[in-house]
């Protein structure tokens, strides 16, 4: 049974109530066993391996081989869903951090236990979410009427907090291996409640986006946030009450303001690449815009919008198209499909090496077309653009987590109405354009990027202007946080 108040304010009865019958719900659905405990070990795999000595936790039953145990004096653990491209971005650059740090980063995925109810009700809710999102892009009506709410004042009240902690008693068996006093990082607001009911000691919430909801509340935890907004919306849990005149708020010491989340390798490549950004700018280059499909894959529409506004530009080598498709092949074949209506050729790039290739050598030589990214692996699909980011002039993004990356931006409109405050973010702080949801402002905004330079001189400056302000060393920051609750 769930705790009756949260940070000393009382629940409604009917709240408790409701959060116990969905637990149930999922429970029996999914065929929850609260015995089920899986022998954990840490396996070097993949990409993440390669990239940041990433160790990958599995259930020892799975037959891998090679398998490390849990280091807690070297090691930190980050606990991700994969549901989206966000959460995984972070954890990303929590891990890139404590690389460069001297730390083991672990990364504890709760979709990497087929068999368990906690991947199959995390799978479930997931496609339930991905559907939503897909369908607000294509419904104006939908999107007013059901996904706004859903995505922001539905998740803000207080109440939500109490429902996903007692929804997350679901994943908690996954953690009975896990030494209890290891740094963990919670990159979904899930994997933190979890993390706290199974008894760990050193929990560090990773707050994304910047619109206070009660979602990411982890009571038990220390919530590492972004922004000075973000902080005064979490610490005096605003708009939060719903009419439960909330008088208790969260503790000063339960929340920390960090700075953005940002791997190691591009807050350490910031002045460089701004300075081959104005260089290109000054020698009359090709500018290069970067497309990022997100995790639920619903900005296809408007990528073809975006690149038959700029096929002139392209042909005349004026522009040249970046377009990383994440994992979604089924969408790549409907935004081929577009391609082909409107004329537009590309080059296709799915093959790992070939991208880091193209990467490596767009640092210097000259980069003209479209080119699409397109990788089955999840980590390549996400971290793709964390590395393409470095060699574009402009990443063009829905405001989501990549609103916080020092790299100049244009916002495209939001999916989910949590994600508007990214944008905000960007353009205070002056590293990106206020969101751009119409079309014809949109088209505006490009020709703008494409035949002056004033924009992007402004972003770059104020890029490197916030880097020497240490807005851009959340994940340093945050690592820092934990390893310092650990020795107290």
């Amino acid at each position: 049974m769930i705790d009756n108040t949260l940070y000393g304010n009382p629940m409604p009865g009917k709240i408790i109530r409701k959060a116990e019958q969905r637990f149930s719900r999922y429970a029996k659905k999914f065929h929850f066993d609260p015995a089920y405990a899986p022998r954990l070990a840490a396996y070097p795999e993949g990409g993440g391996a390669d990239d940041f000595g990433i160790l990958t936790v599995h259930d020892t039953a799975d037959g891998r081989e090679g398998g490390l145990p849990i280091d807690p004096e070297t090691g930190i653990m980050l606990g991700t869903i994969r549901m989206g491209f966000g959460h995984c971005r972070m954890a990303i650059a929590l891990a890139s951090a404590a690389h460069s740090m001297g730390y083991t980063p672990y990364w504890l995925d709760l979709m990497s236990f087929p068999d368990s109810a906690a991947s199959k009700t995390i799978k479930y809710l997931e496609d339930l979410y991905n559907l939503g999102s897909r369908i607000s892009q294509r419904s104006k009506l939908f999107d007013s009427l059901v996904w706004d709410y859903v995505t922001s004042r539905a998740a803000k009240k207080i109440t939500f907090s109490i429902e996903e902690a007692a929804l997350s008693r679901i994943f908690t068996p996954l953690y009975a291996d896990i030494p209890k006093n290891m740094p963990f990082f919670s990159t979904h607001p899930w994997t933190g409640h979890a993390a706290v009911a199974a008894g760990m000691t050193d929990v560090v919430t990773i707050i994304p986006d910047n619109y206070p909801i009660a979602f990411h509340v982890v009571e038990g935890s220390v919530h590492a946030v972004q922004s000075p907004s973000a902080y005064m919306g979490y610490r005096t849990f605003h708009s939060m009450g719903a009419k439960l005149h909330l008088r208790q708020t969260m503790p000063a010491d339960d929340i920390q303001l960090v700075g953005h989340y940002i791997d190691h390798e591009i807050v350490a490549g910031i002045e460089a690449d701004c300075a081959a950004r104005l260089r290109r700018i000054r020698d009359g280059e090709t500018r290069r815009f970067l497309l990022t499909m997100g995790g639920a894959g619903a900005q296809v529409r408007r990528f073809a919008d975006i690149a038959e506004t700029c096929k002139t530009a392209i042909e005349d080598k004026k522009v040249s198209l970046l377009i990383n498709m994440g994992d979604h092949r089924g969408r790549w074949e409907e935004l081929e499909k577009l391609f082909r209506e409107k004329g537009i050729s590309w080059t296709l790039h799915t093959q790992w090496q070939d991208t880091r290739s193209f990467i490596d050598e767009g640092a210097e030589a000259r980069i003209t077309g479209v080119h699409v990214f397109l990788h089955e692996e999840f980590y390549y699909a996400v971290y793709s653009t964390n590395l393409l980011m470095r060699i574009c002039d402009v990443m063009i993004t829905k405001p989501s987590e990549l609103s916080f990356y020092p790299v100049p931006k244009l916002f495209i409109q939001r999916v989910g109405r949590h994600e508007a405050w990214g944008a905000i973010r960007g353009a205070e702080i002056g590293d990106g354009t206020i969101e751009t949801a119409s079309l014809t402002g949109l088209h505006r905004i490009l020709r703008l990027l494409i035949e002056d330079d004033d924009l992007l001189k402004i972003y770059c400056s104020h890029i490197l202007t916030n880097h020497r302000d240490g807005v851009y060393n959340g994940a340093y920051n945050a690592v820092k946080l934990a390893i310092e609750r650990k020795k107290k």
